[in-house]
């Protein structure tokens, strides 16, 4: 991937179409695929595989190493003759084209456990699925889950707040149904995924995946692994993760996660974190890795504030972590506050960074998102998941802001041959498209939101604002058509990716 030209496409599988409220492993992700080929794109970005914690967030997720039972193909369950048509058909699944986690939560459940009795869990197959003991942590966090109505963890019983291995046997002999449902969810989400794999494999289509830096305080992880969090005697978190006051939030970003203990983590040679790195690349080709400002130092802000204001800046693991995975196809996602430490440790490690076309058409020179600063190195993106998409962006500008922005776009294009086209505000989308394909950056990713020149209703995430739009776009069946594909297929060749 670093040293060779190619361009892809952000899409994350939720967004894809369905019959069931949300995208899945099924027809249309296998459609997707032909498209990419069709288009001469060679990678697929998509956000974290994890289940989905708070505020439907794949970054807030309960299980580090667990699979999003909400993107199995009921479809292909049907076919199997685990599940009826009709019982789903009937079912409510979306009230609009975006994703209602509230119902997908309800009814998708219900129908997984639907197809669960018709399961054999006496299958060889199976068998050895659960003997692999791959998803044991996330199926007896979930068993137990169960048992208390969706409690956190550090709301169950006493007996059951600390994990053993006596508790973990206690669990499985007292709710051994409960416990093979939750397998037999990973089962046939790995399954299908695999499937899908090796058909984008057979297309000459890498998939790009995601390991959100921290995670949810009510997760299996901090359950059984607490030592590796920032907890104190009674697994309360000391410090949350946050990010410091800036230009923009006068009281910075309280997230709220647990941040890690990384004396402790260094004490087993991070066998945790490389642990969940290796369990990803499993699934994926390439791995992207969020907040990687973090290893070098992060911000961390004693837990019980309403605000970041008292936080403060501490060591995290830099080199030590990656030492030996160097040669390994990961991004390091390098944005926010960047100082001499995080610009290090990229050079230490040699992760390509990220840029965002986005951020860089203003009257600095210097700034390092503008094409003319990119070394090969890089993964230029117009935009990522937390961004306003570019067409809405550029649209909110005011004709000062405009004027600049167009300027500045000229001046950037001119240095790479580009002909800027400003008919209308999406011939300025794939003019900007056109330079980040045409720049000396190794990778390009497009998210589709500006492949298809969408307005601000298409936003994937705004940070820091829990809201039933976050995570619920959905694109139609007609976007992804023949004529966007030549269209990206022109710029694929003239830009020799």
């Amino acid at each position: 991937m670093i040293n060779s030209r190619k361009a892809g496409l952000l899409l994350h599988i939720s967004s894809l179409p369905s019959n069931y409220g949300i995208g899945t492993l099924g027809k249309e992700a296998f459609k997707l695929i032909d498209f990419l080929n069709a288009a001469g794109l060679k990678l697929w970005q998509i956000l974290p595989l994890t289940p989905t914690g708070f505020g439907d967030s794949p970054y807030q997720s309960f299980a580090s190493n667990a699979l999003n039972y909400y993107f199995i193909d009921l479809e292909e369950l049907q076919e199997e003759g685990l599940l009826s048509k009709n019982l789903c058909d009937a079912l409510e699944f979306s009230t609009n084209d975006r994703v209602n986690y509230q119902l997908i939560y309800k009814n998708k459940t219900y129908c997984l456990r639907e197809a669960f009795t018709k399961f054999s869990i006496n299958s060889d197959e199976f068998k050895k699925f659960v003997k692999s003991q791959e998803f044991n942590d996330y199926a007896i966090f979930m068993t137990l889950k169960t048992k208390y109505n969706g409690k956190p963890w550090y709301e169950w019983p006493e007996e059951y707040k600390n994990y053993s291995l006596d508790l973990e046997n206690k669990v499985k002999q007292e709710n051994e149904l409960e416990y093979y449902f939750w397998l037999f969810t990973q089962y046939e989400f790995k399954k299908q995924w695999d499937k899908l794999h090796q058909y984008a494999k057979s297309k000459d289509v890498e998939i790009i995946g995601d390991i959100p830096l921290y995670l949810s305080y009510d997760s299996v992880d901090v359950w059984k692994y607490s030592q590796y969090f920032d907890l104190d005697n009674n697994k309360r978190m000391i410090n949350v993760a946050g990010c410091p006051p800036d230009a923009f939030s006068a009281d910075g970003q309280l997230w709220g996660n647990p941040v890690y203990n990384w004396s402790n983590l260094k004490k087993d040679n991070y066998k945790w974190w490389l642990d969940r790195i290796n369990n990803t690349l499993k699934y994926v080709d390439i791995l992207r890795i969020d907040h990687f400002r973090a290893f070098d130092r992060f911000y961390a802000i004693p837990n019980g504030s309403q605000t970041a204001r008292n936080g403060k800046w501490v060591d995290g693991p830099k080199l030590d972590l990656f030492k030996d995975i160097l040669d390994y196809n990961i991004i390091a996602e390098d944005l926010g506050v960047i100082d001499d430490g995080v610009r290090q440790l990229m050079k230490d490690v040699g992760y390509p960074g990220m840029k965002i076309l986005e951020f860089a058409f203003d009257d600095n020179p210097l700034n390092e998102h503008k094409p003319r600063n990119y070394t090969p190195n890089y993964v230029v993106y117009t935009g990522t998941h937390d961004n306003m998409p570019l067409w809405q962006y550029i649209e909110d500008l005011r004709p000062g802001e405009k004027q600049n922005f167009l300027f500045s776009l000229a001046q950037e294009a001119a240095k790479l041959d580009c002909r800027v086209k400003a008919n209308d505000t999406c011939d300025i989308v794939w003019s900007i498209i056109e330079l980040a394909f045409r720049s000396i950056a190794n990778t390009v990713i497009i998210p589709i939101q500006d492949f298809l020149c969408e307005d601000g209703n298409s936003r994937m995430n705004l940070p820091s604002n829990v809201s039933g739009s976050n995570w619920s776009y959905r694109i139609k069946s007609s976007s992804l058509s023949p004529d966007l594909a030549n269209k990206i297929k022109k710029l694929v060749i003239e830009s020799n990716r």
